[in-house]
């Protein structure tokens, strides 16, 4: 298939440090390639790939000195898209909504995954009255339930190569964090529950600007560079080492966490997670056999007592068996498959008087999924962690 792949231009495809959705981005556009489609990558001209890249900004805004303004650069992307429409059987977006109206328009078939959280205000409303007919694709059924009446075509979870990460199963014994320092993301309630455990942790994670007073105030003075230690962002050759010398991964979580992409990096590295039962983590662990879904404080200083029971290598066998990024692409080959041939109009001729529709796949069921709101809305190219 020919195949367009439109990602978010805060970073690049793969991203240099932090990015989760642009990394997705780069592990399913390797995929589809080494399959044998033919795949376009609209992405920041600092982006690395074996498929045909379009710049559509000289490199990732988040890391650009001279500030650009970020709806210029997708400004640019949508008009590369629109002038390349005809060459493709599809279209696959990662940029939330900005592109809806001008591939409708364009009749080319076109598929969105969703990667941030759904319970913002008024977005509810703007899919009732705007979106409601173009086909989406959630990273995990928990993700859905702010929206149930969006187009859902599939569940796809995110998947990395299969070797990327090595398995380690004689870990030194040490707590770690990997992500973001966010409220939501629980930073605080890991120092707190490693120094309960009597256990060293290390937390590997990005402050943003919006973050950084929350991390100077609630979580600097906790660290003490021994029992706590702050490594910082780490590149993707450092994951390995990290996870895989940890004897857990604590993902103390406490909002609706759309997929939790550290989950599946923390398993293919062998290393089990203790999160708490929000958002997608039910989904992604099984508990008792690859890591621990705890309701509370007390239920996580419990599991981290009893992580040791878990077998390393039945961890490594989940990943290999759920989260590869050869799952995850032949997954998405179906979705678009389904699209292409249902609807195929005539790409680039607009058709005056009357609204060319989007393509529409079957609608799969739906399992609901406890909300729990928290944390800040995402901006426009903000990575979903």
């Amino acid at each position: 298939m020919r195949i367009a792949q439109l990602a978010p231009l805060a970073e690049a495809v793969p991203p240099k440090l932090y990015g989760g959705t642009e990394r997705v981005v780069s592990w399913l556009t390797e995929e589809l390639v080494d399959i044998g489609h033919e795949v376009t990558l609209f992405a920041s001209g600092d982006s690395i790939t074996n498929a045909v890249l379009e710049p559509c900004s000289p490199q990732a805004l988040r890391l650009d000195p001279i500030h650009r303004d970020p709806m210029l650069a997708y400004g640019v992307a949508l008009a590369q898209i629109a002038d390349q429409a005809s060459q493709f059987d599809v279209v696959h977006s990662h940029i939330d909504w900005v592109h809806i109206p001008l591939l409708r328009r364009l009749g080319v078939p076109f598929v969105t995954t969703l990667h941030g959280r759904l319970d913002l205000p008024d977005l509810s409303g703007s899919f009732e009255n705007c979106f409601v007919d173009a086909p989406f694709v959630s990273i995990s059924n928990a993700q859905r339930a702010p929206l149930p009446q969006a187009h859902w075509v599939a569940t796809v979870y995110h998947g990395l190569p299969k070797n990327l990460l090595k398995p380690n199963f004689a870990p030194e014994g040490y707590l770690a964090f990997l992500g973001r320092i966010a409220p939501e993301k629980g930073p605080d309630t890991a120092i707190r529950l490693a120094r309960a455990a009597g256990i060293p942790l290390k937390i590997a994670a990005k402050v943003d600007k919006v973050d950084q007073a929350y991390f100077e105030n609630k979580v600097r003075p906790l660290i003490d560079g021994k029992d706590v230690e702050f490594v910082g962002e780490i590149d993707e050759p450092q994951k390995a080492a990290f996870l895989g010398n940890a004897a857990a991964l604590l993902f103390p979580i406490c909002w609706p966490e759309p997929f939790g992409l550290v989950v599946i990096e923390a398993m293919a590295c062998g290393t089990p997670a203790i999160a708490f039962r929000c958002g997608s983590v039910p989904e992604l662990i099984e508990d008792g056999v690859t890591g621990f879904v705890v309701e509370s404080y007390r239920d996580s200083l419990s599991a981290i007592d009893r992580v040791a029971v878990i077998n390393r290598r039945t961890v490594r066998a989940s990943f290999e068996r759920r989260f590869t990024a050869r799952r995850m692409a032949e997954d998405y080959i179906r979705v678009y498959e389904s699209i292409s041939d249902q609807c195929r109009p005539d790409i680039g001729k607009i058709h005056p008087g009357r609204k060319l529709q989007s393509p529409r796949a079957p609608i799969l069921p739906r399992k609901p999924v406890p909300l729990h709101p928290y944390g800040r809305p995402l901006e426009l190219g903000d990575p979903a962690a």
